[in-house]
């Protein structure tokens, strides 16, 4: 089945400017919805915008996946007068309709997984509905405003625990046959089914408070879902920061040098003799950060990484190894997602406030100055313990 993803992006948002862009944990807003959809069961995803930055920034930094391609949208389909349908029906004249079912991710709704975009596909292939939307079992009691009580008797006030509750669209995730779709030129139609998402999944991102809401239920997941004790099989690190205390020396013809610790050397070197591999992760592209870094035998030295947590998720899949599994230690806040999602967050003391609240050991040692080798230190003596 060809299971496609569309995910509209408009430049111009009046209620928050530059909402798809603005920073969520360290990350694009868009970019998380984006990232469950490629670790999903969806054969393509397509990011459809009128904003030629994205463009380039998604053909770029997303250029590991064969899913993602991004396609130019036009001005008429991404006004604020214009449905999310119109840009739908544009988009499928653009590609000529080549799906089996097509998939409406908003990205407004960064708490959506790939687990739940699984459940849509099987249950619209599964159980022969024409459509599938996903909803959020609200146990609220809803009124009209006459004064009329909608989903139950007041006089007869159930408990929480007895009452079913409303269902209530979340707006995260649509999925429609390709019939269905050409027949109604809309996201639902003809038999339509549902998959429930986490209650929290309710919130989205129309509002600046938003962000600091959905940003604590993120945290709150990546902490829930690391709880408990496994081997550390991998130690990913940044550079800037970390292995070096964050300064450049810059000459008048633009040449620049970092300054790198050789005791950050050994400790490296102890830690790969114990079978852990190391993974360098630096958001620039650096001629010297590469030549230490071969100096140093790390063959998994990435350069130029933006979107730090998204091409880690692939590393590791291409790897066999789960997040529980890492060691990730960073400064600044483009590191925030790792640190939190990873087995072990770790940070040096000079490191920003942010990331010093989100990390799971706060070293005592600043970046530059052998905080490298005091997480390797940590390392070997926790892995002891398995």
């Amino acid at each position: 089945m060809n299971n496609i993803a569309i995910i509209p992006l408009r430049s111009n948002s009046k209620g928050i400017p530059k909402k798809n862009k603005k920073k969520l944990l360290g990350r694009p807003l868009f970019a998380w919805t984006l990232t469950e959809a490629i670790f999903s069961d969806l054969s393509k995803v397509y990011v459809f915008t009128d904003d030629q930055e994205l463009l380039n920034y998604i053909q770029k930094e997303f250029s590991w996946s064969k899913k993602v391609i991004a396609l130019s949208r036009s001005a008429e389909s991404a006004t604020d007068l214009a449905s999310t349908e119109t840009a739908m029906i544009e988009f499928a004249e653009k590609i000529k309709y080549d799906f089996d079912t097509i998939c409406l991710l908003q990205a407004t709704s960064p708490l959506t997984t790939r687990s739940n975009i699984n459940e849509a596909i099987a249950k619209l292939s599964s159980e022969a509905y024409d459509s599938v939307l996903s909803v959020v079992s609200a146990k609220r009691f809803i009124w009209n405003e006459d004064g009329s009580s909608i989903n139950y008797n007041y006089t007869e006030r159930p408990r929480r625990q007895d009452f079913n509750g409303t269902l209530i669209e979340n707006g995260a995730i649509y999925i429609s046959s390709k019939d269905n779709f050409i027949q109604n030129k809309n996201r639902l139609g003809g038999k339509i089914g549902f998959i429930k998402m986490n209650e929290d999944s309710l919130t989205e991102i129309d509002e600046v408070s938003d962000f600091i809401i959905i940003e604590e239920l993120l945290k709150k997941r990546f902490i829930n879902a690391n709880r408990g004790f496994n081997k550390i099989k991998a130690f990913c690190v940044d550079v800037d920061g970390v292995f070096t205390d964050a300064t450049l020396t810059v000459t008048d013809d633009g040449e620049f040098s970092k300054s790198f610790s050789v005791r950050d050397g050994m400790s490296i070197s102890l830690l790969m003799a114990t079978g852990v591999e190391v993974i360098v992760l630096t958001s620039e592209n650096s001629k010297v950060v590469a030549q230490r870094m071969k100096k140093l035998g790390i063959a998994d030295t990435y350069l130029n990484v933006k979107d730090k947590f998204s091409f880690l998720e692939d590393l590791l899949e291409r790897k066999e190894y789960t997040r529980e599994n890492i060691a990730y230690l960073g400064d600044d806040i483009n590191d925030m997602a790792n640190i939190l999602s990873c087995g072990l967050g770790l940070c040096p003391k000079d490191a920003d406030s942010s990331i010093i609240n989100s990390a799971d050991i706060v070293f005592t040692r600043k970046g530059g100055d052998r905080v490298v080798r005091e997480a390797c230190e940590f390392i070997i003596k926790y892995n002891h313990r398995f």
